[in-house]
């Protein structure tokens, strides 16, 4: 791209009055240089079964052209009209069985063979009708797609015909390999394959849900291909994919391959939201960044982030600012905010856009519009950042299933596990990548994280022992190679195939029962807070160095964190969940082993760093706190902000930012 692409989602069609004049006024005095229409309005462009009307779509497509602004045409998939509901019930969603009403959006069958040729006939008269207009530069597929829990009968036999291919009609093999003696599961012709809506086989469960994510990767490829056949070379082609949602982006999404999904897309897109005012951190934009960008190897687009949404996020002064320069400092070349303006009424009022209900200026219009500014004079500088990490996250959107039917707690799942060991080397200033077993390149990294990866094949059990053997290094966590790719656990001592890359092996797990840890080596014996939660391995140690062991005396010949040098590389082995302070400490000493703290800062000062077109070092510098930062080894260079020469010191304000180009 040439430059940054700064703007907001733009919803004409839900305007009480026709302002769009005056709304194009005030973005462009706002530098907003682009906007992304139409994804939510199917009912609008076709009123009734064959009868389109895109007028509203030309008008703001035109009027956006004159004033410079270019935009982002999303196909409207992800809400259907009534008409299609009535006439045709059978596309509905049906979850255990029953048939969700009409009302909400995504509650459709995104297999049903009547949806997909309705949607298919709308993408192409849109897609078709607004290819050639010069304002249009990309398209998004759909949006926040997911399976919605599908389990339709087309659904149920689709899982069966996978199955078949699979096993090559082996149902002996098939009983075999997913236990299903137990309970008289049993399953001894095809055609008696039961529902997936009531298994109680774990196995089974975790190959269903992968079958639903393939659907939504195939979906939102079906649809790439559909745009493919009108879009101009110049154009790209995204998708906003979310994450999981705890009232803000949280961690990777259960019901999306995002590794597999973006193959089809021009750019990763997606939408991240954070909490907001004293809880803000900027962990969701860096965690969601790291995902993003990685799934391409190259920049991504935020094509939602909040202005002021709900009333517990509305942001401190100078947060948004800090927070448009945070996401480009992960990678983005995009930056959009859901949305420009505050409807008036249905599901979203109070979910609040730049403007609010009255239209009127405001604070936070007023520093989108210092913002814009800004990005308009630094673009050519900010654009395309390339981003190196040493540290790759290894995420695994079967383990995330496999332990929902296993749970290790009733309280947190996998991806807070994931948070836990993440939020860590974030704080410390560590860039990480994020990617997963069937994508990462090793070679890339001095350091893989593997947060329980409690299903996995022994071929990839394999390739981490080779990579620690050839001078990596691990961090693993409890659960890790608990059981095969089919969630069968392995008959081995565990961890199974990693007992030699970790020196350890275990028989016996518990919970911590109050049990706390006790550091032996002399930073973990300096840590406050030693309690545990959820889960505790009796680990024995083999040939590993251990780090911490457990205070209750029944269970103190035991280890809890151990260190193993293996070959020409290491492995550190969590077996428990320990406390985030105890964590911080564990990571600071590995991370500072193996050399790969490049900045002394810490949170709340985050440092990000990357090089621009002009093959520069760009050093990003935010002060995630109220209270005024000094950073005592700062690059030197000028801070493209301000201008201004910058070496060896830097004073950063409540919620500020700098950005220093290395002379």
């Amino acid at each position: 791209m040439k430059n940054i692409l700064y703007g907001t989602a733009y919803y004409y069609e839900y305007l009480p009055v026709d302002r769009l004049a005056k709304d194009i006024e005030m973005m462009t005095a706002a530098n907003i240089n682009v906007v992304r229409i139409g994804e939510s309005t199917w009912s609008t462009y076709e009123p009734q079964d064959g009868v389109f009307d895109f007028s509203s779509l030309d008008k703001v497509l035109d009027a956006m052209h004159d004033a410079g602004i270019q935009v982002v045409v999303g196909t409207p998939t992800y809400a259907i009209p009534t008409w299609l509901a009535k006439t045709y019930p059978e596309v509905m969603v049906q979850v255990d069985g029953r048939r969700k009403p009409y009302g909400a959006r995504q509650i459709f069958d995104i297999t049903n063979p009547i949806f997909l040729r309705y949607a298919e006939r709308i993408v192409r008269k849109m897609v078709q009708h607004v290819a050639q207009h010069p304002a249009v530069i990309g398209f998004q597929v759909d949006n926040e797609t997911k399976h919605y829990g599908t389990s339709s009968e087309n659904v149920q036999k689709g899982f069966v015909r996978t199955l078949k291919q699979e096993f090559k009609d082996d149902l002996d093999r098939l009983n075999q390999v997913f236990g299903l003696d137990y309970w008289s599961n049993r399953i001894n012709a095809w055609e008696d394959f039961p529902s997936m809506d009531g298994t109680i086989n774990g196995s089974l469960q975790t190959a269903f849900e992968t079958y639903r994510q393939k659907l939504v990767t195939d979906y939102l490829a079906w649809q790439v291909s559909l745009v493919d056949d009108y879009r101009r070379t110049d154009q790209f082609v995204t998708h906003n994919f979310d994450f999981e949602w705890r009232g803000y982006s949280y961690g990777i999404q259960p019901e999306v391959n995002h590794f597999d999904a973006s193959a089809a897309l021009t750019y990763a897109g997606g939408d991240i939201y954070h909490p907001s005012r004293k809880h803000l951190t900027g962990t969701e934009i860096a965690f969601a960044g790291d995902e993003l960008r990685s799934l391409k190897h190259t920049n991504y687009l935020v094509m939602e982030t909040q202005a002021q949404a709900f009333k517990q996020q509305v942001p401190y002064p100078g947060q948004l600012r800090q927070l448009a320069y945070s996401h480009l400092a992960s990678g983005a070349n995009m930056v959009e905010y859901w949305h420009w303006h505050s409807i008036h009424n249905s599901a979203e009022t109070y979910w609040k856009g730049i403007l609010s209900h009255d239209f009127q200026p405001n604070p936070v219009y007023e520093e989108v519009k210092q913002t814009g500014a800004e990005l308009k004079r630094l673009s050519s500088h900010l654009v395309n950042l390339k981003v190196t990490a040493q540290v790759a996250f290894l995420a695994s959107n079967r383990s995330f299933t496999a332990l929902n039917a296993f749970p290790f707690s009733n309280k947190r799942n996998y991806n807070d596990l994931f948070r836990a060991l993440y939020d860590q080397f974030y704080r410390l200033n560590i860039r990480t990548d994020i990617t997963d077993e069937y994508h990462i390149r090793l070679q890339d990294y001095q350091l893989v994280v593997v947060p329980a990866l409690y299903s996995v094949s022994d071929a990839f059990l394999d390739e981490l022992d080779d990579y620690v053997k050839n001078g990596g290094h691990v961090i693993y966590t409890f659960k890790t190679g608990f059981t095969d790719e089919y969630v069968k656990v392995r008959m081995d001592q565990q961890p199974g195939r990693l007992t030699k890359a970790t020196g350890v092996h275990y028989n016996l797990f518990v919970d911590p029962d109050g049990t706390q840890l006790v550091g032996q080596s002399p930073s973990l014996r300096q840590v406050m807070d030693t309690s545990l939660q959820d889960w505790m391995e009796l680990l024995i140690p083999d040939t590993a160095e251990v780090l911490a062991t457990y205070d209750d005396p029944n269970w103190a010949e035991y280890a809890a964190i151990t260190k193993n040098y293996y070959g020409q590389g290491s492995t550190l082995y969590i077996g428990c969940y320990p406390s985030a302070s105890m964590l911080a400490q564990l990571i600071t000493d590995y991370t500072q082993e193996l050399g790969l703290r490049q900045f002394t800062s810490a949170f709340p000062v985050i440092v990000k760093q990357g090089t621009n077109d002009f093959a520069k070092v760009v050093t990003y510098y935010f002060n995630y706190s109220s209270v005024t930062q000094t950073v005592n080894d700062v690059v030197t260079g000028t801070d493209l902000v301000t201008d201004q020469p910058v070496a060896q010191t830097l004073t950063l304000a409540p919620w500020g930012v700098a950005v220093i180009e290395s002379v």
